[in-house]
């Protein structure tokens, strides 16, 4: 019973997804494509709800303070399939994201980042084209005044470790002179999927941290500003993991 409640509800995300692309495709067509924050604020955002609803996932927002309406970095850790889900259904304000460019090969997920302007990724393997990539997000951001979410974390950690660090999103801080704001995502260990999609219910608590002035951050810097908002999450993770 269980393997089929699994089967079920996978086929079910999918139906869902492949709906809400379908519904997304004509609001945008409705609106000449001209409304990414209210396609992701709405339509996405309620999609990640009812995946998360369907799975039996609840969350819950700690914060002592509204998420800024100003341009903003966002980062968080990043350990299961579960957080992609919960990350659009916060409802950042006038936010983009980065996702992994695998994630485009799958039709829903694709058309749907087409219409929010997902911000796709290649492997670190691939130095050059990531280089470019931001390179390009930093015009993009720089243009349109909006924020953006990205996960440091270049690789999902199962052992309930903060695992390695990426450049990125602190070489994109320090190129816009960005605030940072931090969240840490708490996944409980019986509803964790990990990398898989089999999520249990529970609940999942995402506590969000003070923003991060990186208005004096320097280049030469990078990895210094890397290493200590790492220590920060290590911190974050003992505290909320004990």
């Amino acid at each position: 019973m269980e393997r089929l409640a699994f089967f079920l509800r996978t086929a079910l995300t999918l139906a869902l997804m492949s709906t809400g692309a379908i519904a997304l495709s004509v609001v945008a067509l409705l609106t000449a494509f001209r409304l990414p924050r209210f396609y992701r604020e709405t339509v996405v955002a309620a999609l990640g709800e009812w995946t998360l609803a369907l799975w039996n996932v609840r969350f819950v927002v700690h914060q002592d303070r509204p998420f800024p309406q100003t341009q903003t970095i966002y980062i968080s850790n990043h350990t299961s399939t579960i957080d992609m889900f919960v990350l659009i259904a916060l409802r950042l304000p006038n936010a983009r994201f980065f996702l992994s460019g695998f994630l485009r090969k799958l039709l829903p997920l694709g058309l749907i980042g087409y219409l929010i302007g997902i911000f796709w990724t290649v492997p670190q393997s691939l130095p050059e084209k990531r280089t470019e990539i931001f390179k390009r997000a930093a015009r993009t951001l720089r243009q349109t005044g909006e924020s953006v979410y990205l996960s440091p974390e270049g690789e999902r950690v199962t052992s309930g470790e903060i695992g390695h660090f990426n450049k990125g999103a602190f070489h994109l801080a320090t190129n816009l002179k960005l605030p940072i704001v931090p969240f840490f995502i708490v996944v409980p260990r019986e509803a964790d999927p990990g990398k898989g999609l089999n999520a249990r219910a529970g609940t999942v608590h995402v506590y969000v941290k003070p923003a991060i002035d990186t208005s004096s951050w320097k280049f030469e810097d990078l990895i210094a500003n890397k290493e200590r908002i790492r220590a920060m999450f290590i911190d974050w993770n003992k505290e909320h993991r004990s």
